[in-house]
């Protein structure tokens, strides 16, 4: 079972090798001009993307590899007093979206997070903030849903399986750190 699972990860990241590395790149350079810029990058993500907003968020606040100054980086999944009040006044739909309308600048950076490229609460955050004119990065899966229409970029991952997905996104999420880390 092991070395099945195992292969079947290695056979996706076969996938992203052979069909990202462009817009993987993209991304990078994407998050480098804005954190070189001095502005802020917020994410947001459901569940297993949830922790992954926050991961990422937490290597660019804290660090990656490399000694650096800290980055303004915002999961705007950790604030439970935030979710909950704007959940319950607002509706769950509009959790993330109301945190960027309360945070986000125009030069800013949205990298959204959805394996199915279509949660509701994503899709109405990715609105808020082109109206607010953030640049946007999605990470998502399957055809990429409705982030591909919504998202300056969409990295979607040609897979279907979410855990799959989910693992790609973090990887992903690592190599853009690692860009940042560069630029110091």
């Amino acid at each position: 079972m092991v070395l099945e699972e195992l292969r079947y990860h290695q056979h996706t990241l076969e996938k992203v090798i052979a069909t990202l590395v462009p817009q993987i790149e993209q991304g990078c350079e994407i998050l480098t001009a804005v954190v070189a810029s001095g502005a802020k990058v917020l994410l947001a993500g459901n569940g297993g993307s949830a922790a992954d907003a926050q991961h990422i968020a937490a290597e660019l606040t804290g660090r990656f590899v490399k000694e650096r100054k800290a980055l303004p980086a915002i999961a705007l999944t950790v604030d439970t007093s935030a979710l909950t009040a704007i959940s319950n006044d607002y509706g769950f739909d509009r959790v993330f979206a109301r945190q960027l309308e309360a945070f986000a600048q125009p030069q800013d950076l949205f990298i959204a997070i959805s394996t199915s490229g279509s949660s509701p609460n994503i899709i109405n955050a990715l609105r808020a903030a082109k109206t607010i004119g953030c640049k946007t990065i999605g990470l998502s899966g399957r055809d990429g849903g409705l982030m591909n229409e919504l998202c300056d970029l969409n990295i979607v991952i040609p897979e279907t399986n979410t855990a799959s997905i989910q693992e790609m996104h973090i990887l992903i999420g690592h190599i853009f750190c690692k860009a940042v880390d560069q630029l110091f």
